[in-house]
């Protein structure tokens, strides 16, 4: 069974960021109920990754770099780092050992966003993490088409944001200024 394939139960908050209860994921996105979630920008000498998604929900977009759930495990949500640290060896193949130091939580963004392909809708408290790499990792093709880098500055060339189709969270994370140019 596939990872998008199974049954995964994530936070619904509030728009204070309160946990109003449980709900499974998929459910969540089809009747666009807020919820908890988390993107982690990656970085590599300097430059930032791109994750060219490979996912039921904005499916073909651009994101800096990934994003997921805290889900619930036994009865008992995530931490942040749990689910961050989960991820980066699902999507990346990526270890405690591969960071130069431990994650870093910037903020947090509110948006929502209906993705025009498909019959779900983005609508999140979106934790924002840094996470800076030893190595330059190869995303897993089952959730990515591929990737690319791309300097902190051509991310505020107005230009280069022609180019790519980003996630309409990628667009909120850069105008709220969390990541420092």
């Amino acid at each position: 069974m596939s990872y998008y394939q199974q049954k995964q139960f994530i936070a619904i908050v509030d728009k204070n960021d309160r946990i109003l209860g449980k709900m499974e994921r998929w459910e969540a996105h089809k009747k666009s109920v807020l919820h908890r979630g988390f993107t982690a920008v990656l970085s590599y000498n300097d430059k930032l990754i791109l994750q060219h998604r490979k996912h039921p929900a904005f499916d073909g977009y651009w994101d800096l770099t990934f994003s997921s759930h805290q889900i619930y495990k036994n009865h008992r949500l995530q931490t942040d780092l749990e689910a961050v640290y989960n991820s980066l060896g699902r999507e990346w193949n990526i270890q405690k050992k591969d960071l130069i130091k431990p994650p870093e939580l910037l903020g947090k963004i509110y948006y929502q966003a209906k993705d025009p392909k498909s019959i779900y809708t983005e609508h999140e408290i979106d934790y924002i993490f840094y996470v800076i790499l030893k190595k330059l990792p190869r995303p897993n093709p089952d959730f990515a088409y591929g990737s690319s880098l791309i300097t902190k500055k051509q991310i505020l060339n107005n230009r280069y944001w022609k180019v790519r189709d980003y996630a309409p969270w990628v667009k909120k994370i850069i105008k709220s200024q969390l990541i420092r140019f």
